[in-house]
Parts: structure tokens; sequence; C-alpha cells
């Protein structure tokens, strides 16, 4: 195949083209976990051909730096994959560290609740991946109930999701627990947006989650018992560098 040089030091311009990309990601250009910019997108930028492209990233794949998949291309530098990033369950506040008698997860696939359907795009009665949470102490204190609906992008985009579709009839235990590592682990970068309404027994959390591309992922509406005056959340992130 023909190369294409550089006029000067007859590099091969797909290799500095490496070069570049590879100190984006090391930079932090290309945040960790998201997924590569298309070949068009890239070839605009550094003002070579797809080809061009196609060859820088194939080099980068060669030395492992770079994996590619249906979803598109993913660096797998040290420290950049999803897996090094700490883990929140899901659905984040439903999970407590007291000693439950109750706790059961079921996954459906049916028509979604309305407002659900219309946060996540969804045409009406179109049905998607529901999830049911519920807990409790031994003395029924203390419930918790959380409803997530997904939506088409996390359904379909999303491996370990799109496999519960033929099997989520409601009868299941459904262990979710690491979907959002299953999403980061797609090449998607997670925005938690939660809305905190104080009921006269209760608290109520709607939380609704979207990638980079600003498209809804899941939204979880999350029903706190209360019987105290504040909600504590309790965030680990990692230190920066």
């Amino acid at each position: 195949m023909a190369r294409t040089t550089h006029p000067s030091d007859h590099e091969p311009l797909y290799s500095r083209i490496a070069t570049q990309l590879l100190g984006e990601l090391r930079d932090g250009s290309i945040p960790p976990g998201e997924r590569l910019p298309g070949e068009r997108e890239l070839a605009t930028r550094f003002g070579v051909s797809r080809e061009t492209v196609r060859q820088a990233l194939q080099m980068l794949r060669r030395s492992g730096l770079v994996s590619t998949d249906r979803r598109g291309s993913h660096a797998t530098l040290p420290g950049t994959t999803a897996e090094h990033v700490p883990s929140l369950d899901f659905p984040v506040g439903a999970h407590t560290a007291e000693p439950c008698a109750v706790r059961r997860t079921t996954v459906n696939w049916e028509t979604p609740p309305p407002e659900h359907a219309h946060a996540l795009g969804l045409a009406p009665r179109r049905p998607t991946l529901v999830h049911r949470y519920e807990s409790a102490a031994a003395d029924g204190t203390g419930l918790r109930t959380a409803v997530t609906s997904f939506s088409a992008v996390a359904v379909t985009e999303v491996e370990e999701l799109a496999r519960y579709r033929d099997r989520a009839d409601g009868t299941a235990e459904a262990q979710l627990r690491r979907a959002y590592d299953w999403m980061r682990k797609a090449g998607l970068t997670l925005h938690h947006r939660d809305s905190i309404t104080r009921l006269p027994q209760s608290v109520r959390v709607t939380r609704r989650v979207h990638d980079q591309y600003d498209r809804p992922l899941e939204i979880t509406d999350l029903v706190v018992d209360a019987q105290q005056d504040a909600l504590v959340y309790e965030f680990t992130l990692p230190a920066a560098g």
C-alpha cells in the first residue's frame, strides 16, 4: 500500500497523525472513557484524508493503545479505561448499609410511565427496559423504592443491558448494580442531574442521566421513607492526576 510521507523528513503522515492523536489522549484533550471522534471528524481536524486517519488508528491498535469495536474506537492507555473509575452502584441512593429484611429487584420489557417516556424521548406506548428496586428494614421502616426506565440509546449501545430484553419478564431477580460501569465501558460519559422533592412522609429523588452527546440514558424515581430531616448522599471521586 502506498504511504503518504512528510515532505521534509519522510516520516509517514499517518505516523505523525498517530503521534498527535496519542498526545491528545495523554493530555486529556479527549477525556478518559469517551469514544474517539469518528474518522471524518479526525480527518477534518488534522487536515488529512480519512484513509490517513484509518492508518493512524491501525498503528495505535497494533501498539495496544486503541481498541475498536462496533461502537467505535476507545483509548486503552493505562489509567484511562472505565474500569479505573470508582464504581457507583445502580441505582445511586437506593442501596443502604443498614440490614434489610426485604430487597427485591426485577426488570421488565414494558411501556414506561408517561413522564419517563417523555424524558427519554420515547414514542407513546413504546416499550423499553424498566427496572424496579425495593428494600426495607426488618420492622418495615426505611422503605426505599426505585423505578428506572432506560432509553433506546442505553438499550441499544450497552451490550449488557441489551441482553436483558429477551428475559425481562418482571419475575427473575435482576442484578444491574454495575449498570453505570457497563455504560462507561460502552464509551458513554455519564452526567447525573438529581431533583429532590420533600413529600409528607418521604423524599422523592428524580435522577436523569445523559451522555456526552446530551442523549438521555435513563431516568429514575427513587422514593425514600424519611424519618429524619436530612437525606444524605455520599460520593467518592478520584483526585486529579
